[in-house]
């Protein structure tokens, strides 16, 4: 309650309080929007080989989200030239860079999650990032440039923003309908290194409290030794209010069946916010585990505190972690045959939009995805 207090008296001091008491709610990625932000890739315990290939990967998702809506990339003082020249290479218009410094490329998490309420202007949530678990098991050493990304982006973007620093959160943790359902994993936000004062029930007070949500569905897991404790984002996504796509293998003998299978049941058992049972799309995970090379590692540079990667590790790969635009659907490929599976069925569920494939090998050696590097910005103006 001290925590909510303080919060309140910052707020209060710019006529915000919380996005709830002020009617205003996260709405669904398939909304319309204004934009996406992205960071600049450099960080070398992330991006091998001076992030050579991961900044023309960043580049082919930049282009295809550009062609139908507005695209920030941030980056340090130092890659302002090498990212406008890349852009002019990559014939990339529709886009501004803005020169914020982070620790590492993870827009979806340390970027603002935003909120909405008609006939008002976006608002932004700063919530408390720590590198995906602080001491406990965060994943970097250092993170306050990070840490401090959301309000620096909303202050760029002239977008009112709310203090919720006191609760640790990743955009990557959460994912809405639009209509006051938000699903997440149990894996994640209740683990060691985020809010351990908090119990369960504290937790879905405050998700309620700054999502505007009147439901919050707990997935027990996500994908199997996903680093961030395990992100509804790689597991689990609305495509339409009552419709989710889930990660999804028939293979008994792999670790992610059991993991899916208990997801499942939970949305087979669940209604959302509306009473509406869920209609489950099963979007198969690659169906050979996508796994860092000798090579790939080799390339890394690893500070003291970060965590250290080892040839043979599977990474979390999954199609789920797709990236919707105005106009398409970004669908990570990793060179398996599920890949073309993966891109109709996304086609399929988004009739109106032109799913894009982007090669993403580059971006999960990283230890992410798609959806992991791209935060939505909803319409900036009412």
């Amino acid at each position: 309650m001290k925590n909510m207090d303080n919060r309140l008296t910052k707020q209060l001091t710019k006529n915000l309080i919380t996005p709830s008491i002020d009617g205003y709610h996260m709405p669904g990625e398939f909304e319309p929007h204004e934009g996406c932000v992205m960071i600049w890739p450099v960080r070398p315990g992330s991006w091998p080989n001076g992030g050579a290939e991961a900044k023309e990967a960043f580049c082919r998702i930049a282009y295809a989200i550009s062609q139908s809506e507005k695209v920030w990339m941030l980056c340090n003082h130092d890659h302002v030239n090498e990212v406008r020249t890349a852009f002019e290479k990559a014939k990339i218009t529709n886009a501004q860079i803005l020169e914020i410094e982070t620790d590492d490329a993870w827009a979806r998490d340390v970027g603002p999650t935003c909120v909405v309420k008609k006939g008002q202007a976006v608002r932004g949530i700063d919530w408390c990032f720590n590198a995906w678990g602080g001491e406990t098991d965060g994943l970097y050493a250092h993170w306050d440039k990070d840490n401090a990304a959301a309000a620096k982006i909303c202050d760029a973007l002239g977008i009112d923003c709310y203090d919720a620093r006191d609760f640790v959160l990743e955009g990557g943790s959460i994912h809405s309908d639009g209509e006051g359902t938000v699903i997440v994993t149990e894996a994640c936000l209740l683990s060691k290194g985020r809010n351990p004062k908090m119990s369960k029930a504290d937790i879905e007070n405050e998700l309620k409290e700054y999502l505007g949500a009147e439901k919050i569905i707990w997935l027990p897991n996500g994908i199997y030794n996903d680093e961030t404790n395990e992100h509804v984002d790689n597991v689990c996504a609305f495509v339409k209010p009552g419709e989710v796509v889930l990660a999804w293998t028939e293979d008994v003998n792999d670790p992610q069946f059991l993991l899916s299978c208990k997801d499942l049941a939970i949305l087979e058992r669940e209604t959302d916010a509306k009473g509406r049972k869920f209609m489950v799309h099963k979007l198969p995970i690659p169906k050979k585990p996508v796994c860092i090379t000798e090579e790939e590692l080799e390339g890394f540079v690893f500070e003291e505190g970060e965590d250290v990667r080892e040839v043979g590790e599977r990474l979390a790969a999954s199609y789920v972690n797709f990236y919707i635009s105005n106009g398409g659907v970004l669908v990570p490929q990793f060179g398996d045959e599920n890949d073309g599976i993966a891109v109709e069925m996304l086609q399929k569920l988004f009739p109106d939009r032109e799913v894009c494939p982007i090669y993403a090998r580059p971006i999960i050696v990283g230890g992410g995805n798609i959806h992991c590097i791209t935060q939505q910005i909803p319409k900036l103006c009412p």
